[in-house]
């Protein structure tokens, strides 16, 4: 069993009104690529991880087309919610919908083949910035939207946080590898330590996928292993739509 990684689909099967490729050359047929190198890398016995951001769906019945797309391809996998999964709501409505080949984490655990997977989304944070690392893009669709409340973003990390702790306190301690997925970041791309980084070290985490970071430069390269935990952005468009290999 190999085990893969691979955030932020955007899938928009759904809803065929959204679609990624308005963000640039680089997600002109994004669907397709993403499926083409899925097949030719999965095998039917492997894990693939999706950290969020998986469906552009508004509502659990449009997201049916979403999950039964990414059922279709190889493996078995593990998703979590992103900050853009709308179509997402109690974990019971979820599974509801949720064909074989997928599992979800939420406030719980994964366990398969001694690999033990909790996480969080988490949220934005004032703690780190990755501005610099961005080449940003005008969103011809976009709207000007407020300025984020300090108060009500920490409000939302601190409570994720939580969530994280409630989720990696059930990961099973004769696993072989422990993983955590989370959507946002859970660190700076220099890997100083954050109030998330603390957490994954306290469990235990051998290895924490997370993407929702977009259009990031090539140079320098992001991310690695600190503190025993190996620190991996899945973003589609960061790794070119081709799982990665994590284990």
């Amino acid at each position: 069993m190999k085990i893969w990684a691979l955030a932020d689909l955007h899938l928009p099967f759904g809803d065929p009104g959204k679609s990624m490729e308005i963000f640039g050359p680089q997600w002109e047929g994004y669907t397709e690529k993403i499926k083409a190198n899925w097949c030719a890398l999965v095998g039917p016995d492997d894990l693939v991880l999706v950290a969020g951001d998986i469906s552009w769906a508004m509502k659990p019945e449009q997201a049916i087309a979403d999950l039964e797309w990414i059922d279709s391809l190889p493996g078995k996998k593990v998703m979590i919610r992103g900050n853009h999964d709308y179509w997402w709501g109690s974990a019971a409505k979820v599974r509801k919908i949720l064909p074989e080949s997928i599992e979800i984490v939420q406030n719980d655990v994964f366990n398969w083949n001694g690999v033990t997977i909790g996480g969080s989304r988490l949220w934005d944070t004032f703690e780190y910035n990755f501005n610099p690392y961005i080449h940003f893009r005008k969103n011809p669709k976009e709207r000007k939207s407020p300025k984020p409340n300090a108060d009500e973003m920490e409000r939302i990390f601190v409570r994720e946080l939580e969530r994280l702790k409630m989720s990696l306190k059930q990961l099973d301690p004769q696993a072989d590898l422990r993983i955590a997925m989370t959507h946002y970041p859970p660190i700076s791309a220099d890997l100083k330590p954050s109030r998330a980084s603390e957490i994954l070290e306290e469990f235990g985490v051998q290895i924490c996928v997370f993407g929702h970071l977009h259009n990031l430069k090539e140079e320098p390269e992001l991310f690695g292993e600190v503190r025993g935990v190996r620190y991996i952005c899945t973003s589609a468009d960061y790794i070119h739509f081709i799982p990665v290999q994590i284990a």
